[in-house]
């Protein structure tokens, strides 16, 4: 078939109706308006926190960040133990569930286990999720403190001098509370690190083994670099979760206002202050319990930018 000049073998494409493109047009602003929207939530809340936060401010300024008394009586206030207890507690439960997940998740994904067995496993992660923080409170309390207890009394009398294990184990303290923060952001961290490695493409994995690399060499090698990125946006987000977490680490860590560089003293987390003081607070007390939230708001927002950051530098696919 010969065709004139400017005709094509192309069937031609029929015009879309009126209403299917008001119906794309629609979706488009319906979800940049919900996107806006929930920026638009966030920097409400930043508001309102800061104006209720406001006296505080203009009244301690930065020192509020880096003294460490805490006296509803004389209206003397400074954060700088809270957020040590946040950072150390969340930093512990960290550097022990990061490995814990990412080893269960490739477990999980590379077919250990029968197909049954594996959805069981799969399964009861996910069922730690759903455990109330109440009830990890709770098991701290009576299971988890008493079990560390030796633990505690050995780290104390054979690593006493080192500052970090200087005082004796007491039971509530940073230790029980970064154990227990480490079970609950467990379930997330596998999760996430599951299905990056889960969606990985099948041909990465094939062609590792066809080029010689063992199995092991293929996961720590191929797998676990090329899915790095899901990995370390489930652990930033997991990181969130522990900053703030409120009763089950209000429960274990022992509540002082004391900043002590020991992992065996009680301390404190900004959660765990907000949790046991706003209800009976007042006046300038309430500001500098907002003040507190603040911070624990700009600390949450650093880890998700970085987060962010992160994954994008170390982004395969």
């Amino acid at each position: 078939m010969v065709l004139s000049p400017g005709e094509t073998d192309f069937p031609e494409i029929p015009p879309r109706p009126p209403v299917s493109l008001w119906l794309d047009r629609s979706f488009v602003w319906a979800t940049r308006l919900f996107a806006f929207g929930v920026v638009g939530v966030l920097v409400y809340i930043a508001i309102v926190v800061g104006l209720d936060a406001q006296p505080a401010m203009e009244r301690y300024g930065l020192a509020f960040l880096t003294t460490s008394a805490w006296n509803p009586v004389n209206d003397t206030y400074g954060a700088l133990p809270m957020i040590y207890g946040t950072l150390v507690s969340s930093l512990i439960a960290l550097l022990l569930a990061v490995p814990i997940g990412v080893g269960t998740a490739v477990f999980l994904s590379e077919n250990f286990l029968p197909p049954t067995p594996r959805l069981v496993l799969n399964f009861m992660v996910e069922l730690l999720a759903a455990i109330p923080s109440v009830v990890y409170g709770l098991w701290g309390i009576y299971v988890l403190i008493p079990f560390l207890k030796p633990i505690g009394a050995w780290l104390h009398s054979h690593w006493g001098w080192i500052p970090l294990f200087s005082t004796q184990y007491l039971g509530p303290g940073l230790f029980p509370a970064g154990i227990i923060l480490t079970v609950m952001i467990l379930p997330l961290i596998t999760a996430i690190s599951r299905d990056s490695l889960v969606s990985l493409p099948p041909t990465l994995r094939q062609a590792a083994l066809g080029l010689g690399a063992t199995r092991w060499t293929a996961i720590f090698r191929v797998l676990i670099p090329a899915a790095f990125s899901g990995i370390v946006g489930g652990t930033m987000l997991a990181l969130g979760r522990a900053m703030g977490e409120t009763m089950a680490v209000t429960m274990v860590i022992g509540n002082s206002n004391v900043l002590s560089p020991s992992l065996l003293a009680p301390a404190n987390t900004i959660a765990s202050l907000l949790a046991n003081q706003f209800a009976e607070a007042r006046d300038l007390q309430i500001s500098a319990l907002m003040y507190a939230g603040l911070v624990l708001f700009g600390l949450t927002l650093i880890v998700n930018v970085l987060a962010e950051w992160i994954v994008s530098r170390v982004k395969y696919y």
